[in-house]
């Protein structure tokens, strides 16, 4: 079973249930596990995917909202149209970590999204930036995977910290904000730059070159799954007992397990002994099986099927835990977009040397 806590599990290599192989421990200073590996991509991939979402919103309040010449409606409808993108794609992304795994998803979104990051500094209008911000706001999905790539690697008994460690500093938006308007304040007084030049530059040197950088890093260093890769994920004792207690087990490529089944099938009919040597299933100790204590304990993901989806969506697990997060992630993302530019209105004129800059650290303060 499950370890009681101790210091040196943050360092030690990662203590593994047999069953389900996923960690009974968070080794975070152990890079060299990849069960770290996994849990520090997850997070980072997840952070950097926010400081591009919301590299905006530090340097509207002056730069970018005198260059383009926006309202205040344009620039709420800037956030808004922000915020649409996350909605739309996160429920695509779902299916897609069930299918292909969490790694690639995580890799290919932030890819997806260092495209329009590094072309914000093209925007000459208000539609411009709607159109910018919209496909840049596909970077808020990588909550989905980053979650998703936690919950495969760690056991029941500290998954939840797990999850909250990268959900919470992934999600430091705050924190990013003075990173984009220092380096605005450095281009325009130390180099000399103009602010029509200075933001554009600022997308291109930081927001993209970092998402480029961490997708790499994830397909190099990351892992799909305990067990190795996705599709690999069935070959565990979880799986077999899973099967076993009568759940239905959907296989990636059903048409390979069929002609493997055939194949399988006319050797046994040949050679009748011959079936305990094929076998492919593995074998589960009756230690193990003392383990498994409910359904958590073999969960596998699997692919959307049209039945699963009835399921999941009249389930009230489902909806309980959504309704928490709409009355919450709202007003999150609200005050992460609107705070900087609401000091710097109240405050730029009242308090000398009160500027863009300033408003964007007192900004990182929540984070």
């Amino acid at each position: 079973g499950a370890p009681k806590f101790r210091w040196s599990h943050l360092w030690e290599p990662a203590i593994v249930n047999p069953v389900n192989l996923k960690s009974y421990t968070i080794p975070i200073f152990n890079l060299r596990d990849p069960y770290a590996q996994a849990f520090h991509l997850s997070w980072l991939g997840f952070f950097v995917a926010f400081l591009s979402w919301f590299a905006f919103p530090p340097l509207i309040p002056d730069a970018i909202k005198s260059d383009l010449r926006l309202s205040g409606a344009q620039v709420a409808n800037s956030d808004v149209i922000a915020l649409c993108a996350t909605l739309v794609i996160r429920i695509g992304v779902g299916p897609l970590v069930d299918q292909y795994g969490p790694r690639k998803v995580m890799a290919y979104l932030l890819i997806l999204g260092a495209i329009p990051s590094g072309l914000a500094g093209t925007a000459r209008t208000a539609e411009d930036l709607y159109v910018l911000r919209f496909f840049i706001g596909i970077l808020g999905a990588t909550f989905v995977p980053c979650q998703a790539w936690t919950s495969a690697f760690f056991d029941k008994n500290c998954v939840g910290t797990a999850n909250a460690l990268v959900g919470g500093w992934g999600n430091m938006v705050e924190d990013h904000f003075p990173i984009m308007t220092s380096l605005f304040q450095a281009l325009t007084e130390t180099y000399s730059l103009t602010t029509h030049m200075a933001w554009r530059a600022t997308f291109t040197i930081v927001p993209a070159p970092i998402l480029i950088f961490v997708a790499v890093l994830t397909f190099i260093v990351g892992q799909d799954h305990p067990a190795g890769k996705w599709s690999e994920r069935h070959t565990l004792p979880a799986a077999a007992i899973a099967a076993k207690q009568g759940h239905q087990i959907l296989h990636d490529h059903p048409e390979k397990q069929h002609t493997k089944s055939s194949s399988d099938s006319s050797k046994d009919e040949k050679d009748p002994e011959a079936n305990t040597a094929v076998s492919v299933r593995p074998v589960i100790a009756d230690e193990d099986l003392e383990l498994v204590k409910s359904t958590v304990d073999v969960a596998i993901n699997e692919r959307l099927t049209l039945k699963s989806t009835v399921e999941i969506l009249i389930n009230p697990l489902t909806w309980l835990p959504s309704l928490a997060y709409l009355t919450t992630f709202g007003i999150e993302l609200a005050i992460d977009s609107k705070f900087a530019d609401v000091l710097f209105v109240l405050f730029s004129k009242k308090r000398p040397g009160f500027d863009q800059t300033t408003a964007g650290y007192y900004t990182s303060i929540l984070g």
